[in-house]
């Protein structure tokens, strides 16, 4: 009997997606700035709600996330009753698409946004649309040039991965405003915590009903192996994404962390300067070697070399010497590095082996 087993239309395009490498065969020694992790790991006041936790291992959590939101909205300033958890913020958008998109129907990303806005996309059947950037920046007349009245989501991300650059709160009004009635703006705010005095975009969302944003505890927070993330928006939004999110998609030991986590602002406040001086010395480093950087704001730089050839040799050359950065030539940047901010120690490293690499070419 032949099968007539298929997926739905859209899966099949979906090229499977490659997190940054995290080893290297035969090395115990191995710097990872593949990632964009925090170098300095989880607050010690998030460890120890983990281990409380864990004796509970046998208990459901509870189902409205009711403690997390809490702790979220008054450390940002929000309204709890506008919060959703999810799966890291990868669920939320998988969400929005699913509320929101289907076959026939366009979702909106920039040429260098984020993988997962394709994936989601293709997942709901719908048909993602890219627009251009301007010198690796998100381009709102772009991105108002490219909505048609099948577009129902645009997904930015600000500061935007992997580039590190990002948009103002003026543009991104103007784009919120300029969007068809039936498109929702949706601001990835997954480096949010790095920019200070970033909102996320929760100003823009109080005074519009067409914008929501994502957050996450996976990079300032250092939780990426937990995966919790939130979203925040229109109170009819939320509604709605409820309705499909899982009752239980949150463990009690993910939710007691990470709202520990965010209640530890001192380690946040350390975490968020570190990042600061080390994002400005590797860059400078760099540029003085002849590899520049655009400014980012984010935990990362994204280095560029003089064509793909020398970025796929530098990868190389810094995996001889034990460090892990990230290609981006999935995300159409192949004469690019992407290196995470890690502590002083590994700044200097990357520094110093990229250094030799170019002496070497000499």
């Amino acid at each position: 009997m032949t099968s007539t087993i298929t997926p739905q239309p859209g899966i099949m395009d979906i090229a499977l997606y490659q997190g940054g490498q995290s080893s290297l065969p035969g090395r115990d020694d191995v710097v990872k700035l593949s990632s964009n992790e925090n170098p300095f790991g989880t607050s010690d006041k998030a460890l120890e709600a983990y281990q409380r936790a864990s004796r509970q291992l046998h208990r459901y959590p509870n189902t409205d996330h009711l403690s997390l939101r809490t702790a979220i909205a008054e450390v940002h300033g929000l309204d709890p009753q506008r919060i959703i958890c999810g799966v890291g913020s990868d669920e939320i958008i998988h969400f929005l698409c699913q509320c929101y998109a289907g076959p026939g129907d366009e979702v909106l990303h920039t040429e260098h946004g984020f993988a997962m806005y394709r994936i989601s996309a293709l997942a709901a059947g719908a048909t993602p649309v890219e627009a251009r950037e301007r010198e690796r920046v998100t381009d709102v007349d772009a991105l108002l040039a490219a909505c048609t009245e099948r577009t129902r989501l645009v997904f930015i991300a600000n500061p935007n991965n992997p580039t590190g650059t990002m948009v103002g709160g003026n543009e991104l009004a103007r784009l919120a405003d300029g969007l068809p009635g039936s498109a929702l703006l949706v601001l990835d705010g997954a480096y949010a915590e790095f920019v200070d005095g970033y909102d996320g975009g929760a100003a823009l969302i109080d005074g519009r009903e067409n914008v929501f944003m994502t957050r996450t505890f996976s990079k300032l927070y250092g939780l990426g192996g937990l995966r919790i993330g939130w979203g925040y928006g229109p109170q009819p939004i939320v509604d709605m994404l409820n309705r499909i999110r899982g009752p239980f998609n949150l463990s009690q030991v993910q939710m007691d962390t990470a709202e520990a986590a965010v209640r530890d602002r001192e380690f946040a406040a350390r975490c968020t300067a570190e990042n600061k001086r080390m994002r400005a010395w590797l860059a400078e480093a760099l540029a003085e070697i002849g590899v520049p950087s655009d400014t980012s704001c984010a935990n990362f730089i994204l280095a560029r070399f003089a064509d793909t050839a020398e970025a796929q040799a530098c990868d190389a050359w810094l995996k001889e010497a034990g460090i892990l950065v990230r290609q981006v030539a999935g995300y159409k940047l192949p004469n690019c590095l992407r290196i995470t901010v890690g502590d002083e120690a590994s700044c200097r490293r990357v520094a110093h082996a990229v250094r030799n690499f170019k002496d070497n070419r000499e």
